[in-house]
């Protein structure tokens, strides 16, 4: 309030009795300074190092390599072959291996059939 009694703007009271924000506890502050410098320290999304380059299966470079470990191809666990002929059967039936295939190289399932290099 002034001190002549009048009676201020509306905002200018709501700004004066802003609640500060709540102090974080020193564990808890050095918590989150820690993630914050290691945030901004990170190597930047989509730039591979070394070591993730050494995870990638050797069997997902291309469809060679996929069909030495398997033979038939990959496939979905429900996945059927799109062909006019007639149509693999068997291949290996592994959801968990077609999507491990299919993040490294999309391009081992072509017609997008659910099945990543199927031979007969």
């Amino acid at each position: 309030m002034s001190t002549t009694g009048e009676r201020q703007p509306r905002g200018v009271r709501r700004l004066m009795h802003r609640a500060r924000p709540p102090k974080l506890h020193p564990m808890r502050q050095a918590r989150v300074l820690v993630a914050a410098v290691a945030l901004s320290t990170a190597a930047p999304v989509g730039i591979g190092t070394a070591a993730e380059q050494a995870t990638r299966p050797p069997w997902t470079k291309n469809c060679t390599a996929l069909n030495k470990k398997y033979p038939h191809g990959v496939g979905r666990a429900g996945a059927r072959d799109k062909t006019s002929g007639d149509p693999v059967t068997n291949f290996r039936r592994s959801t968990h291996l077609y999507n491990i295939a299919m993040r490294w190289n999309k391009g081992l399932d072509r017609d997008k059939d659910g099945i990543a290099c199927e031979k007969a």
